[in-house]
């Protein structure tokens, strides 16, 4: 097992963790029931998603989505991030027999060039036990501290995210990672949370991925993260107002 810090671990020290390592485990995130519970809410949902798809729809994940505000996880993205909202929520499900997925960086996406500060944060969450023969996640520890234009090479270390229903692999966006292989007989399912500075383009749109009927009805706190923020001093504004206040009003006119 990689090296862990609990869940009654302070922000910061996690945050510094994170930042020194470019990943960190963190145990104790989740009961075992919400776990489980967690689980079988994926599950419902995996059952009417076709193949290759694994993205959340229409906000039909109650509990996954509610890890995006737990308190910890929320105190090291201030720490590290500043202002960011949730960018990408994925459930992946690696299927008996997938090979390993290429090592790849998340940040990659947003044409911005390296050195830069930290871009995004994601966290894996294993709900099934991730192991090295089922596709548990691997990375190159360090690698988000590479010069830039630098590459995974055959030289380079590659460790695996062993972990257990209930913690949470903490890993910046320009960390060398990749799923592993699934060499057994059983899926193996988990969910990552990518969150994103707040000033890029979230990969996902859930102002219209997520029903506004619904979204009027989330903590003040999942709005934001799912877009309805301001990114100071006003980036976002909907005709010169706070996007959460415009969704408010727009129930109160119906």
């Amino acid at each position: 097992m990689m090296p862990a810090m609990p869940a009654t671990s302070a922000g910061q020290d996690v945050a510094r963790r994170l930042m020194g390592d470019g990943y960190v485990v963190v145990t104790g995130m989740l009961t075992s029931s919400g776990a489980q519970a967690a689980r079988a809410d994926l599950d419902r949902v995996l059952r009417t998603t076709r193949t290759g798809r694994n993205s959340f729809e229409g906000f039909d994940t109650q509990r996954i989505y509610a890890l995006a505000t737990d308190p910890l996880l929320l105190d090291v993205l201030d720490r590290v991030l500043g202002h960011y909202q949730l960018s990408a929520p994925v459930g992946i499900c690696i299927g008996p027999g997938e090979t390993a997925q290429i090592l790849h960086r998340d940040d990659a996406i947003y044409p911005v060039p390296e050195p830069h500060p930290p871009l995004v944060v994601n966290t894996m969450w294993p709900l099934d036990e991730f192991t090295a023969e089922n596709g548990a996640t691997r990375f190159v520890p360090g690698s988000h501290q590479w010069e830039p234009g630098r590459r995974p090479g055959p030289d380079d270390p590659v460790e695996t995210a062993v972990m257990s229903p209930g913690s949470a692999l903490f890993y910046l966006g320009s960390l060398w990672h990749g799923g592993g292989a699934n060499r057994t007989a059983r899926p193996r399912l988990g969910v990552i949370l990518e969150y994103a500075a707040g000033w890029l383009r979230q990969q996902e749109n859930h102002c219209l991925a997520v029903p506004r009927d619904i979204a009027r009805q989330l903590p003040e706190r999942l709005q934001e993260l799912l877009g309805y923020n301001i990114y100071p001093p006003f980036v976002g504004y909907v005709d010169g107002s706070h996007p959460r206040r415009v969704l408010s009003s727009d129930s109160e006119t119906r």
